[in-house]
């Protein structure tokens, strides 16, 4: 093989940008990049097993089961439901609020007995470390909806949400980030390396003292408090992964798939507000109107009243609006570029005015409005003001009549003029000078939307004639 087909077998160089690859920080195996990884063989009968992820699997799906089968020997006392739900609420808030907001994207800065509830109630969700999770999470945000993104929905909806964490996971496909400030922070690191010890204290350990030694159900509150609750904080959060990038509305951007909705607001404690979250992940909301469901960010405003929590970041109004409008224009210029707007003024023939009176009296029923030939033939017994009166206009100039001269016509009857069109008259209008503009490549003012297509707006079609203001002199 010569050399010059090597080269081209090789990626090519990646561009610096401060980023280097993960680094663990636990003891483990050592990981051996020249090793074909099993993520990157075939799933067989014979090797499955090698495939999945057995510590994740025990923790989302074996224990969670084990939990509901308990469930039916178990009964459910009324203190144990009321801890189990208030506890639900704090582990999710250690996601949402610690995770997610403080720690992947530093959208506030929490005094250091913040960190250490966030750090401890979200260890209790059993959702990886901070440090894990957080690199993930800004992986996930600089690569969206690629093969550098490790919960991708494109991979598929039951992937994103549970399936990147059941089945192991080449790490070298997933994109490299930066988290030099969480190797800086003292409670990730601590939290990253005693993290199993972490999980079974404040996922199981602690529900089942503390509901046992105020009203003796150890078994409830292990059984509720711990594994269920357990199973029902991951479901709602594992939802920001797929529910919220698949339900909903697309407000500020619909190059990727985040999606804005009620329900996975509902679900995940206010991260359902995830399209105005991928375009401001800065920001320490996810809802930022009034009425919109984000108790994470009504925590974190009372943090900040109590003085646990500074320096709240917020995006500009004014971007924000910006991202909304150009959104709202995108959406207008797709729905524009499907409507007929008739034939562009530019591809119409310039037609003469014996041609045109000609051709009227031939069976064609031509009429001259503005300058501009239309063809109202099929629309003469649909019109409105009758058969006589649009009959009364074939082969003539039609311009004062169609503008107030004998009705001044609404918006529609202009848009609905402009599919009609055939031709453009020679010498006697303005609309031909136009015309001649573009073939000379003179500077002729209109605008296009995003799409290429001409934006007429109400009131300006080329048929719309202002009528001239009645003056004193002029009496």
């Amino acid at each position: 093989m010569s050399s010059s087909a090597s080269a081209e077998k090789k990626a090519p160089a990646a561009i610096p940008d401060g980023t280097t690859d993960y680094k663990p920080l636990r003891s483990g195996p050592a990981y051996d990049p020249a090793k074909v990884h099993i993520a990157d063989t075939p799933m067989t009968w014979s090797n499955w097993h090698k495939h999945v992820n057995w510590l994740n699997t025990t923790l989302i799906i074996i224990i969670p089961m084990i939990g509901f089968i308990s469930a039916y020997w178990v009964p459910l006392q009324l203190y144990t439901a009321i801890f189990a739900v208030i506890y639900y609420f704090n582990t999710g808030l250690g996601i949402t609020a610690g995770y997610h907001r403080l720690w992947a994207h530093s959208s506030y800065k929490a005094s250091t007995p913040l960190k250490i509830y966030l750090a401890f109630v979200g260890a209790g969700a059993v959702e990886g470390s901070i440090r894990w999770w957080s690199r993930d999470h800004r992986a996930h945000h600089r690569y969206t909806d690629t093969d550098k993104d490790p919960y991708s929905v494109r991979k598929g909806l039951l992937y994103s949400h549970l399936g990147w964490m059941v089945f192991k996971q080449n790490p070298k496909r997933t994109g490299r980030t930066d988290i030099t400030d969480l190797n800086e922070d003292p409670v990730v690191v601590w939290q990253h390396k005693n993290y199993l010890k972490s999980v079974i204290f404040t996922a199981l350990v602690f529900p089942t003292v503390f509901c046992g030694l105020l009203w003796n159900d150890w078994l409830g509150g292990f059984v509720y408090g711990g594994i269920l609750r357990i199973w029902f904080v991951q479901q709602a959060t594992f939802c920001v992964n797929s529910l919220a990038h698949w339900l909903g509305d697309q407000p500020f951007d619909d190059r990727n798939s985040p999606r804005d909705h009620v329900i996975t607001a509902l679900v995940t404690l206010g991260e359902g507000y995830h399209n105005f979250h991928h375009e401001f992940p800065s920001d320490y909301r996810n809802a930022i109107e009034w009425w919109q469901y984000d108790p994470t960010k009504w925590a974190i405003c009372l943090w900040k009243f109590l003085g646990l929590a500074t320096d709240l970041k917020q995006f500009r109004s004014n971007e924000i609006e910006k991202g909304r409008v150009q959104q709202l224009q995108k959406k207008l210029d797709q729905k524009r570029a499907v409507l007929d707007w008739g034939t562009p003024l530019e591809q119409l023939p310039v037609i003469s005015w014996d041609d045109f009176v000609a051709d009227s009296k031939n069976g064609k029923a031509l009429v001259a409005i503005a300058g501009v030939i239309h063809d109202v033939t099929n629309f003469i017994k649909e019109h409105p003001g009758g058969k006589a009166l649009i009959s009364s206009a074939i082969g003539k100039d039609a311009t004062a009549i169609f503008n107030g001269g004998v009705y001044l016509h609404s918006n529609a009857a202009h848009n609905l003029l402009s599919t009609m069109r055939v031709g453009v008259l020679r010498g006697g209008c303005e609309v031909e000078i136009w015309k001649r503009a573009q073939f000379e490549n003179k500077d002729v003012s209109y605008v296009n939307d995003s799409t290429g297509q001409r934006i007429i707006r109400a009131g300006n079609q080329v048929t719309k004639v202002v009528q001239p203001v009645a003056s004193a002199d002029a009496a």
